[in-house]
This record gives structure tokens, sequence and C-alpha cells, in this order.
């Protein structure tokens, strides 16, 4: 991830079906950032992986929320896209300084960001492949061990 350069995560966030949230709200929570298109084959291998993790954890705290980067139009294959994978986490169009401090480095996608109860970053994974699964379950399960704030 790029420096800062005296930006604040906590006041970046994404807007969903009218709501906008913004990353400190998930203070206390182990938090999932999955940036993904909807034409993006390894991002539609994550998803169910993701959809699992949050049946699993969600009791314990874990939320996922799904970033659209797709790309002009991209955003109106989403309800669809939701629809044929049975995606029940939160789906939202991120803000564009949220991109850019998280995927200036790295535009590949999917990106998944693991994000423990204290907002601190866990772990960063770019892709999807057949170990990825094994490794964000770890990342998260490190995030719950945290105390909250």
């Amino acid at each position: 991830m790029p420096p800062a350069n005296g930006a604040s995560i906590a006041t970046m966030g994404w807007e969903s079906d009218g709501k906008r949230s913004v990353f400190a709200e998930y203070k206390g929570k182990v938090l999932v950032l999955d940036f993904y298109a909807t034409w993006c084959a390894p991002c539609r291998d994550s998803v169910p992986h993701l959809i699992g993790l949050q049946k699993k954890y969600e009791d314990k705290g874990l939320v996922v929320v799904g970033l659209n980067v797709g790309g002009p139009g991209d955003d109106q294959e989403v309800p669809a896209f939701a629809q044929e994978l049975g995606i029940q986490y939160t789906l939202a169009m991120p803000d564009e300084d949220l991109v850019t401090f998280l995927l200036a480095d790295e535009d590949a996608i999917p990106q998944t960001f693991v994000f423990d109860r204290q907002g601190r970053l866990v772990e960063r994974f770019i892709g999807f492949g057949s170990e990825t699964g094994k490794h964000i379950d770890a990342a998260v399960e490190t995030g719950l061990q945290t105390q909250a704030p």
C-alpha cells in the first residue's frame, strides 16, 4: 500500500443503496474489503469463499464488503452478479480516494484486505487461487483474536 500522504483511511468509504459508510464505523469488527469486477473470473472464483466466510464468522464480528472497481457500466451488472452468485454480504461502490489509497501500487483484482478489530491491516491478498482461501481464513482468525478498541 502507498503511504497515506496525510490522508486517513478512517474517513474513506463506500456507498451502498444510497447509504455512505466509512472505514471508522467498523472499529470493533473484523472488516474484509474485497475489490472486484463482475467480469473478472478470479473475482467470481473468490465469491463462494467470501460468502462462506461471512456465514461462518458474522456472529463473531466479521463484515465482508465487496467493492466494485469494474469500470464504466460495471455497476449496472452488480444486481445480476449478486443474484447469480447468491451474494448476501454488502456490495458497494468505493470512494475514489479509497481505491487510490489501497490499490495505487497494484491494481490487479481481486484484491482482498483483512483488517482487525483495531482497524489495522492484517493481510492483503492479490488474486485468488487454490490456496488463497486458507490464507484469508487465517488472516480473519488473526483479526478476530484482537481486542476491540
